[in-house]
């Protein structure tokens, strides 16, 4: 397991450089068998020196490339995948390790289409403010907000729109611990609205 002071989501890329001994074990145990390791956010405190607070809900890492620096150095480059939940937190011996279980998005209401365009109508409102106060120009919503793959699920989507908003890191964990589809629109809705009004109440001061 990799403690870490951000929420990562699935389908995001998560470049790293490794140095500290215990992760460069880890790393060298990685590549030496399945390439994968759990990721999860720090909830309080700070992760070197240990004494942390770590999440129950993560997600995990596939090693797709990297390189042996030297004196135990690995610089990575890590795609995150399945979403998991940690059911018991083992001896950090000889570095952070859990027991976890993939945790798939739970069946509920149905979000649509029209749904997720809501909330980038919104976001593209707030970037359109944003660029309107700096006599700037916008590039295409396409490029700002990417757009559904083929096949893509519902909950997919909204992690994947989630990575290119400007939220929180307690507003991606929300978005990340969401249960299913539905509670994932909803936090990340509320966390748009928030950053709404601060963008609105920084531009009018």
């Amino acid at each position: 397991m990799f403690p870490l002071e951000m929420a990562m989501l699935p389908g995001e890329e998560l470049p790293l450089r490794i140095f500290e001994p215990r992760y460069t074990a880890m790393i060298s145990d990685c590549l030496a068998g399945d390439p994968v390791f759990g990721v999860v956010m720090i909830a309080a405190g700070r992760e070197v020196g240990g004494g942390d607070v770590r999440s129950d809900v993560g997600v995990l890492a596939r090693i797709v490339e990297h390189a042996e620096l030297g004196d135990g150095l690995y610089r990575l480059r890590c795609m995150l995948g399945e979403r998991i939940r940690v059911t018991e937190w083992l001896d950090d011996a000889p570095y952070p390790r859990a027991m976890t279980v993939p945790w798939p998005d739970e069946a509920g209401p149905s979000v649509t289409g029209a749904d997720i365009a809501t909330i980038e109508d919104t976001v593209m409102e707030l970037f359109e403010r944003i660029a309107e106060s700096r006599n700037a120009t916008l590039p295409p919503r396409e490029y700002l907000l990417g757009g559904p793959e083929p096949g893509q699920e519902a909950g997919d989507r909204l992690y994947a729109l989630a990575a290119r908003i400007p939220i929180g890191q307690a507003d991606r964990y929300a978005v990340l611990a969401a249960p299913g589809a539905r509670a994932r629109l909803d936090a990340l809705s509320e966390a748009v609205e928030t950053v709404a009004a601060m963008v609105e109440f920084q531009l009018s001061e």
